[in-house]
Protein backbone atom coordinates (compact mmCIF):
# COMPACT_ATOMS: atom_id res chain seq x y z
CA UNK A 1 0.00 0.00 0.00
CA UNK A 2 1.28 3.67 -0.90
CA UNK A 3 2.12 5.85 1.60
CA UNK A 4 -0.30 8.76 1.43
CA UNK A 5 1.14 12.03 -0.13
CA UNK A 6 1.33 14.77 2.59
CA UNK A 7 0.23 18.02 0.65
CA UNK A 8 2.39 20.94 1.96
CA UNK A 9 1.00 23.65 0.66
CA UNK A 10 -2.20 22.64 1.52
CA UNK A 11 -0.79 22.64 5.32
CA UNK A 12 1.05 25.74 5.12
CA UNK A 13 -2.29 27.44 3.22
CA UNK A 14 -3.78 25.88 6.28
CA UNK A 15 -1.37 28.11 8.75
CA UNK A 16 -1.58 31.23 7.17
CA UNK A 17 -5.23 31.23 7.55
CA UNK A 18 -5.45 30.15 11.08
CA UNK A 19 -5.57 33.87 11.98
CA UNK A 20 -5.80 37.67 10.23
CA UNK A 21 -2.66 38.64 11.91
CA UNK A 22 -0.57 35.46 10.48
CA UNK A 23 2.22 36.71 7.97
CA UNK A 24 4.24 33.91 6.73
CA UNK A 25 4.85 29.93 7.51
CA UNK A 26 6.66 27.47 6.30
CA UNK A 27 8.07 23.71 6.61
CA UNK A 28 11.40 23.39 6.70
CA UNK A 29 13.39 20.04 6.70
CA UNK A 30 16.21 19.05 9.10
CA UNK A 31 18.79 20.56 6.97
CA UNK A 32 17.18 24.27 6.47
CA UNK A 33 16.12 24.13 3.13
CA UNK A 34 12.43 25.38 2.56
CA UNK A 35 9.87 22.70 1.80
CA UNK A 36 6.98 24.57 1.70
CA UNK A 37 6.41 28.64 1.83
CA UNK A 38 3.68 30.87 1.75
CA UNK A 39 3.75 35.05 2.43
CA UNK A 40 0.30 36.13 3.46
CA UNK A 41 -1.98 37.94 0.85
CA UNK A 42 -1.17 41.76 1.00
CA UNK A 43 1.78 41.54 4.17
CA UNK A 44 5.15 42.51 2.85
CA UNK A 45 8.25 40.39 3.89
CA UNK A 46 10.64 41.89 6.37
CA UNK A 47 13.70 39.74 5.03
CA UNK A 48 15.06 38.98 1.23
CA UNK A 49 14.91 35.42 -0.61
CA UNK A 50 18.54 35.33 1.12
CA UNK A 51 17.91 36.24 4.21
CA UNK A 52 14.67 34.27 4.50
CA UNK A 53 17.01 30.93 3.58
CA UNK A 54 19.82 32.30 5.17
CA UNK A 55 17.63 32.41 8.48
CA UNK A 56 15.95 28.86 8.13
CA UNK A 57 19.11 27.29 7.90
CA UNK A 58 19.88 28.78 11.14
CA UNK A 59 16.56 27.45 12.75
CA UNK A 60 17.57 23.88 11.53
CA UNK A 61 21.05 24.15 13.53
CA UNK A 62 19.24 25.44 16.32
CA UNK A 63 17.09 22.61 16.52
CA UNK A 64 20.01 20.24 16.28
CA UNK A 65 21.90 22.43 19.24
CA UNK A 66 18.74 22.10 21.20
CA UNK A 67 18.71 18.55 20.95
CA UNK A 68 21.71 18.50 23.11
CA UNK A 69 19.38 19.11 26.52
CA UNK A 70 16.66 16.86 25.91
CA UNK A 71 17.14 14.42 28.13
CA UNK A 72 17.77 16.99 30.86
CA UNK A 73 15.11 19.27 30.40
CA UNK A 74 12.50 17.54 28.11
CA UNK A 75 11.79 18.04 24.11
CA UNK A 76 11.39 21.74 22.98
CA UNK A 77 7.63 22.16 22.59
CA UNK A 78 7.91 25.36 20.72
CA UNK A 79 10.49 28.61 20.12
CA UNK A 80 9.06 32.25 20.56
CA UNK A 81 10.80 35.06 19.44
CA UNK A 82 9.35 38.25 20.33
CA UNK A 83 10.71 41.25 17.54
CA UNK A 84 9.94 44.97 17.39
CA UNK A 85 8.38 43.89 14.08
CA UNK A 86 7.27 40.54 14.30
CA UNK A 87 6.51 37.86 16.01
CA UNK A 88 8.66 34.21 14.96
CA UNK A 89 7.38 31.02 16.05
CA UNK A 90 8.92 27.65 15.57
CA UNK A 91 7.31 24.13 16.10
CA UNK A 92 9.15 20.88 15.67
CA UNK A 93 7.81 18.37 14.17
CA UNK A 94 9.03 14.69 14.23
CA UNK A 95 10.46 15.29 10.81
CA UNK A 96 10.69 18.78 9.79
CA UNK A 97 10.14 21.86 11.62
CA UNK A 98 7.19 24.49 11.38
CA UNK A 99 8.15 28.30 11.20
CA UNK A 100 5.76 31.29 11.40
CA UNK A 101 5.75 34.26 11.59
CA UNK A 102 2.58 36.89 13.26
CA UNK A 103 1.91 40.69 13.69
CA UNK A 104 3.45 41.19 17.45
CA UNK A 105 0.62 43.29 18.70
CA UNK A 106 -0.86 39.88 18.99
CA UNK A 107 -2.10 38.59 22.82
CA UNK A 108 0.36 35.51 24.13
CA UNK A 109 -2.96 33.38 24.43
CA UNK A 110 -4.01 34.05 20.86
CA UNK A 111 -0.32 32.98 20.09
CA UNK A 112 -0.44 29.71 22.38
CA UNK A 113 -3.82 28.69 20.79
CA UNK A 114 -2.20 29.12 17.54
CA UNK A 115 0.13 26.88 18.01
CA UNK A 116 -2.09 24.13 19.89
CA UNK A 117 -3.56 24.29 16.62
CA UNK A 118 -0.43 24.12 14.28
CA UNK A 119 0.75 21.43 15.81
CA UNK A 120 -2.41 19.29 15.03
CA UNK A 121 -1.93 20.35 11.65
CA UNK A 122 1.50 19.45 11.68
CA UNK A 123 1.53 15.94 13.79
CA UNK A 124 2.59 13.95 10.58
CA UNK A 125 5.19 15.72 9.35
Amino acid sequence: MAAKKIDLLDIVQKIINLDSKMRFAAIIDPKGNIREAIMKTGKTNLKSQKEEEHFCKQVAQRRAMRKEFDRSLGKVRYVHVEREKVSQMVVYAKRNIIYFTMEPEMPINTKIRLITKIKKLTAGL
